[in-house]
């Protein structure tokens, strides 16, 4: 049986003061810490918004932007395809987080100058999708020759994990990686403050997540029970740095690093942050003031990029992780590290290359009609079906859920109705409803047994008001004895709905839905 949850602590508003905190841009390697994952989400809100406001906003919002030049001497770098790619990088330092907020949020302890995530992000050449690939911070790599940042020292090539490059070369050396493994070029580089995310996060009013499951982290602080939560930035940032909460480690946070970024973007154009000049700016202002970038990259590539995704949806953004072949590979002198699946992996960046969308085509598209393609059409279609009637996250996909559903009313049909509803959102219903012994149930009740306590939740979250009630033995099959109080089946999706052959989820599937 499930172990009691303790209470969440209510999200507190975001405060301006706290805004404040922390002081300027970061200047050193030591005063960026970790959080790969904001950086994409502080990007989604630069480019999105500004073609919603206009050169007048952006006007000197770049003078702030720390500038670093990760491409110079580079030779021999993969041919650029189609589309913009961004390497977005997030360290670990945490020097200007203040004494009151690393007790709080648990930030203690030493830097280790490296990367913690590195995301790769790709804008198709129509401006119409945006592919976020995550690369595992302890991916087994092989660094080029290079002298080292810190010792000066000359290394010859050797393998280490990936988020070491940036500790040993710096942002130069983390590009010439990446590129190395996925024959990806690199158009711009962006590495975002730690403080500076929490700022971002409170400016825009918090963001809203929502979780099929409790999420409990000791190292952290992070502790949330199942439900909708509107995160302040602290809040958010226990939320992007767990790795406890399960047995998926690094993996698992990645998902929800991308669930994050992709309710940023919900946020950002959804909640009017893009339409507000003053607030935009604030955000913009907050964002860039600690943010290290190419010096190809400043507001007149942001305002172009608004302009041209000023009709960016969650549903126009999609997500995937590397194939993994291996998580545990061991390597002498380094220990374990996550080794790709080379076939499959060069399979995705080639996609990328080619800019096509990694997502399966969804249902009545032909193939190579992904999201994205075809001017946009078949891009807004995942956004209606969302829009008619959202569905809500649950820790077990229906799918894999056996449903019997008895009808315990003197109303004709009634378990027929239950049945087919139970089955259109996913649920591996018999198809043959029957009559319960009792025709006088009042309230819906769903009888299960104890060793399937999470398919029977799933359950009750399609049949809100329900009984649950425990029947030791049962067996696997979910027993649904539909009540005179039945109204109608909640639609219901896995948390993680990881579809085709790169495990791809578009951010539309992952956003708390209305």
């Amino acid at each position: 049986m499930p172990q009691p949850h303790r209470p969440t602590r209510p999200a507190r508003p975001p405060q301006p003061q706290r805004a404040r905190r922390g002081g300027g841009p970061a200047r050193h390697r030591a005063d960026r810490p970790r959080w790969g994952v904001r950086l994409a989400a502080g990007l989604a809100v630069a480019v999105l918004g500004s073609g919603a406001i206009g050169h007048a906003v952006m006007t000197g919002l770049d003078t702030g932007i720390e500038r670093v030049d990760p491409f110079k001497d580079m030779k021999n770098r993969p041919q650029a395809g189609h589309g913009l790619n961004f390497l977005l990088v997030g360290t670990d330092g945490r020097d200007k987080i203040t004494p009151q907020d690393k007790r709080e949020y648990r930030l203690g302890g030493a830097p280790c100058h490296c990367t913690d995530t590195v995301m790769l992000v790709h804008l198709s050449a129509n401006r119409q999708r945006a592919s976020v690939v995550s690369l595992p911070r302890d991916s087994y790599a092989e660094l080029p020759a290079h002298r080292d940042d810190s010792s000066g020292k000359q290394h010859g090539p050797h393998a280490v994990k990936l988020n070491a490059a940036y500790a040993e070369g710096g942002p130069q050396l983390t590009v010439r990686t990446v590129e190395n493994m996925t024959r990806v070029k690199i158009d711009h580089y962006l590495e975002v403050d730690f403080s500076s995310f929490m700022k971002t996060v409170d400016a825009m009013g918090g963001v809203e997540i929502c979780t099929a499951k409790a999420l409990h982290d000791q190292n952290t602080g992070l502790d949330l029970l199942p439900g909708t939560h509107r995160l302040s930035g602290g809040q958010a940032l226990q939320y992007v740095r767990s790795r406890h909460v399960d047995g998926a480690a690094d993996l698992g946070r990645m998902q929800r690093q991308q669930r994050f970024v992709a309710a940023l973007v919900k946020q950002a154009t959804g909640g009017g942050v893009l339409l507000n000049p003053v607030k935009f700016k604030e955000v913009s202002s907050t964002l860039l003031g600690s943010v290290r970038a190419d010096r190809g990259f400043g507001s007149e590539q942001m305002l172009a990029l608004g302009q041209a995704l000023r009709d960016f949806t969650p549903a126009s953004s999609e997500f995937a992780s590397v194939p993994i072949g291996n998580a545990s590979y061991p390597v002498k002198g380094i220990g374990s590290t996550v080794k790709w699946d080379e076939p499959k992996a060069a399979q995705l960046f080639e996609a990328l290359r080619q800019d096509r969308p990694l997502a399966p085509a969804a249902p009545g598209q032909g193939p190579g009609q992904g999201q994205g393609q075809g001017q946009g059409q078949e891009q807004r279609q995942p956004g209606r079906r969302a829009q008619q009637q959202p569905a809500v996250p649950v820790d077990v996909p229906p799918q894999q859920i056996r449903v019997q559903v008895e009808n315990g009313t003197r109303i004709d049909g009634l378990g027929g109705r239950v049945d087919t509803a139970l089955r259109a959102t996913g649920f591996d219903t018999t198809r043959a409803p029957v009559g319960g012994a009792s025709r006088d149930v009042k309230r819906t009740v769903i009888a299960y047994d104890p060793r399937w306590d999470r398919s029977a939740r799933t359950v009750s979250t399609a049949l809100p008001g329900s009984e649950l009630r425990a029947v030791a033995g049962q067996g696997r099959t979910v027993l649904v004895i539909a009540g005179a109080d039945y109204r109608k089946v909640v639609p219901v999706r896995p948390e993680d709905p990881y579809q085709g052959q790169f495990g791809v989820v578009t951010g539309d599937q992952v956003v708390c839905g209305r």
